[in-house]
């Protein structure tokens, strides 16, 4: 197997388990069944990685420190992301608003430890610094003088380095920053003397919403990132109180344009630049 083929293989594991996570969050069921279920889709689509990997072998450093620092990562924050998103909601208390908002509140503050715990790798890792890969993210490179996780000696090492799963964890705890944010500012807390915003409906064609929101999406302009397309799908269809249907077959019917696939796109940019040109006049 060539890197190339390695790499779309690995691509296609990460589309299959996100169109999974899409078509479950889009489900009825309660967040603790969704999440249940993404976490049993999630440890399926690790275990293929995992095979996926005892059947490759890294041309140099600099693939094997891709793999470890950009890729592995990703799939396992999923799961650490999922399994919190497991334990805060089957543990909450079944209370009025305020309570709940406090319980939302101190699972946050617990990220603060963890923040504190590794804010030097943290900060090497926010600002993409490289200069420590070789012993962060290659295997059988552990140095001792490292701060090293503790549970560290149960790790796979054929499928492990010593700093990946803090980057998977970075990654989840932003995550759930993000959801924990999100359950403390939701409507449930809200003062009845708050004034509610009027209603902002979409008037466009939907088609139009579609083709924005996947370019939002794709350009990371959620959450870092960090958000699914279900999230952003439905966090939409809830403000604009709107249904935007199967959206994967929306994003199918887009490319099946002749001309201009992204004219939406197209039009807010002449749009825009039409409204800044007028200003210069």
């Amino acid at each position: 197997m060539n890197g190339k083929h390695f790499r779309k293989r690995i691509d296609q594991i990460w589309l299959d388990l996100n169109k999974a996570i899409d078509q479950i969050n889009r489900s009825d069921n309660s967040i603790i069944s969704r999440a249940e279920e993404i976490l049993m889709e999630t440890d399926s689509a690790i275990k293929q990685l995992k095979d996926l990997l005892r059947q490759y072998e890294f041309a140099d450093w600099s693939e094997e420190i891709w793999f470890f620092k950009m890729t592995k990562p990703k799939f396992i924050a999923v799961y650490i992301y999922y399994s919190n998103v497991l334990s805060v909601e089957a543990s909450k208390p079944f209370a009025d608003p305020e309570v709940l908002k406090e319980y939302y509140e101190n699972e946050r503050g617990g990220l603060l430890h963890f923040y504190h715990e590794h804010k030097e790798f943290i900060n090497y890792y926010r600002r993409k610094s490289t200069y420590l890969d070789k012993k962060y993210f290659v295997r059988f490179k552990f140095d001792f003088k490292l701060k090293l996780s503790p549970e560290l000696y149960s790790y796979n090492e054929e499928f492990s380095t010593s700093h990946d799963h803090l980057v998977s964890q970075i990654i989840a705890n932003d995550m759930l920053e993000q959801f924990l944010s999100s359950k403390i500012n939701s409507g449930d807390y809200v003062g009845k003397d708050v004034e509610i915003p009027k209603q902002i409906e979409w008037t466009a064609p939907k088609v139009a919403l579609t083709e924005l929101l996947y370019a939002l999406h794709l350009t990371k302009c959620f959450n870092g990132g960090h958000s699914d397309l279900a999230e952003i799908f439905r966090w939409a269809e809830s403000s604009m109180n709107i249904n935007l249907g199967n959206y994967h077959k929306t994003l199918a019917e887009l490319r099946l344009r002749k001309t201009d696939r992204s004219k939406f796109l197209s039009l807010l940019q002449q749009n825009f630049n039409q409204y800044l040109d007028a200003l210069d006049e």
